[in-house]
């Protein structure tokens, strides 16, 4: 069995992955997406800036409608 700390970076990793995948079929790279080095145990993800474009179309694809 891998230690605890070693599955929450895993697990991390995974959800920033997924993240990721979801944003790029949406057109939107976060350049900053990350796991959050400074704080393991709590499996933060770091999200980073983005330009104002960015976090525009970010809320555009939010608010759409499932199926749409």
């Amino acid at each position: 069995m891998a230690p605890k700390k070693t599955q929450d970076v895993t697990e991390t990793q995974a959800a920033v992955e997924a993240l990721r995948a979801a944003l790029d079929s949406a057109g939107i790279v976060f350049p900053s997406l990350r796991v959050d080095p400074a704080s393991p145990e709590l499996q933060l993800v770091e999200l980073g800036r983005v330009r104002a474009d960015v976090a525009v179309r970010l809320a555009r694809a939010l608010e759409k409608e499932p199926g749409e």
